[in-house]
């Protein structure tokens, strides 16, 4: 249990890491934009940029979320359950979560082999496989997530009365 700990909290700080570099770089992005463009010499590849960050962004903090455990969800019914009836709830719908983000990650590889060769517009340096590298990339990582944070959430649902939140998942 202590490498699986260690393991989510070296991912969860690389992930962060990565949400915050990204959000500095699209700020930094934007501000100059908005500067080039008042000066009149509008940046040609800003909108393609920005639009593939902020993409980046939305998979990286939805895989950061997952391992937090902080995704919206609809806990009422599930915490009205009888442990004997939350555990069975947990195993189906970790087999669907899970399965969808390995099917996102197969998928998202098939996508990068198709677009293989493409470059993007307006830096035609920039290969589109390298933008779109995030899918299976967030999609592993979203797998990896919802495995990491499952010993703790079958240890929640075995244990008699409502799932009490833990501190990194009780809201602020």
């Amino acid at each position: 249990m202590r490498a699986v700990h260690s393991l989510r909290q070296l991912i969860e700080r690389l992930l962060e890491a990565v949400c915050i570099a990204l959000m500095v770089g699209l700020a930094v992005v934007v501000v100059l934009a908005v500067i080039f463009r008042k000066a009149g010499a509008s940046l040609v590849w800003y909108d393609e940029i920005a639009a593939i960050m902020l993409a980046w962004l939305t998979y990286y903090g939805a895989a950061l979320a997952a391992l937090r455990r902080a995704h919206l969800g609809f806990p009422g019914l599930y915490d009205r359950c009888s442990p004997a009836l939350r555990a069975p709830m947990l195993i189906v719908a970790e087999i669907l979560v899970i399965g969808f983000f390995v099917v996102l990650a197969w998928y998202g590889l098939e996508v990068v082999r198709i677009l293989a060769g493409d470059r993007l517009t307006s830096l035609p340096w920039v290969p589109v496989s390298l933008t779109q590298s995030v899918i299976p990339l967030a999609g592993a990582l979203l797998a990896l997530a919802e495995i990491l944070t499952l010993p703790e959430r079958w240890r929640e649902a075995r244990a008699p009365g409502p799932p009490q939140p833990t501190p990194e998942a009780a809201p602020e």
